[in-house]
């Protein structure tokens, strides 16, 4: 997992993960077959171990939850993984690199996803019933994209070196702004002028 986080999924040999693991490559050729569909594993057993924790932090909420409660419990899991670090921020690293171009093992967590995105559209759809299903969908999916990208880039790094308090102060608020979708007074102007 540290290797994929740190290489991405075509930075590694077989030879750096085998010494990693303090095994051989027989081993990995007898249980998985190729370096590639090892990684694929990983991968999925990190997206699978994000996606869990994920609905941990939604299944509690409600249609009478704020944006903002939905917000912290949507980012609870890489808020964790920046406080804490270590194996942790690498399976939230794993998940946002690869999420890009996912293995195709990844339709069995097909269910995980629309789980998510339901639980998050309990409360979305309560909340903003004047937006339809489909931007709510994708208000969803850019703060899923924004997690991903904060992970993975430099002011990842520097959040992660924040106590975990103080994570969530700076991160939900810009969270719950994607969710809410809120214009600025002057954008519909600027963007048809």
């Amino acid at each position: 997992m540290h290797l994929l986080a740190a290489r991405g999924p075509d930075g590694l040999s077989l030879r750096e993960v085998t010494e990693a693991a303090g095994t051989n490559v027989a081993a990995v050729s007898y249980h998985f077959g190729s370096l590639r569909a090892l990684r694929d594993a990983a991968v999925e057993s990190a997206l699978e171990t994000y996606l869990d924790a994920q609905l941990g932090a939604l299944a509690p909420l409600s249609a009478d939850s704020t944006l903002r409660e939905l917000a912290a419990a949507f980012a609870r899991p890489m808020m964790h993984a920046l406080a804490v670090g270590g194996p942790e921020l690498a399976i939230m690293r794993t998940v946002a690199r690869v999420g890009i171009d996912p293995p195709d093992s990844w339709g069995r967590l097909t269910a995980k996803f629309e789980q998510t995105r339901t639980d998050a559209l309990r409360v979305l759809t309560a909340r903003l019933p004047e937006v339809g299903h489909e931007e709510l969908t994708f208000r969803t999916r850019c703060a899923a994209g924004l997690l991903n990208w904060l992970v993975m880039a430099p002011i990842g790094g520097e959040l992660a070196a924040r106590p975990a308090e103080q994570i969530e102060r700076w991160l939900v608020p810009v969270l719950t702004g994607t969710l809410e979708g809120h214009a600025h007074p002057g954008t519909g102007a600027l963007l048809r002028g």
